[in-house]
């Protein structure tokens, strides 16, 4: 069963740039992972700093898979600086 993911993140507005460098890399890599159907980055329209990563997975495995990649390890700790607030992860599975 396809996993899907949103996850919310919320950067400090001095750190734009360097954010988007982020998920640039993050992004590219993860969408090479073997089970990512879906891997795409949103910026809020109305809220300047905050960013959504939409994600559909193959399976719960496939996700368990990407949680150990160094690139996502790599971004955790790179954006955990220079975030103001902490992510939120909303995972679940389609009902229709």
């Amino acid at each position: 069963m396809n996993l899907h993911i949103i996850a919310l993140f919320k950067f400090n507005e001095n750190y734009l740039m360097e954010a988007v460098e982020l998920f640039q890399n993050l992004v590219k890599e993860t969408r090479k992972e073997e089970g990512c159907l879906q891997y795409d980055l949103i910026e809020d329209k109305d809220n300047k700093g905050t960013f959504f990563l939409i994600e559909l997975w193959e399976s719960v495995d496939h996700h368990n898979r990407h949680n150990g990649q160094d690139h996502l390890l790599d971004f955790r700790k790179d954006a955990s600086r220079i975030m103001e607030s902490g992510v939120e992860v909303y995972k679940g599975f389609k009902i229709y």
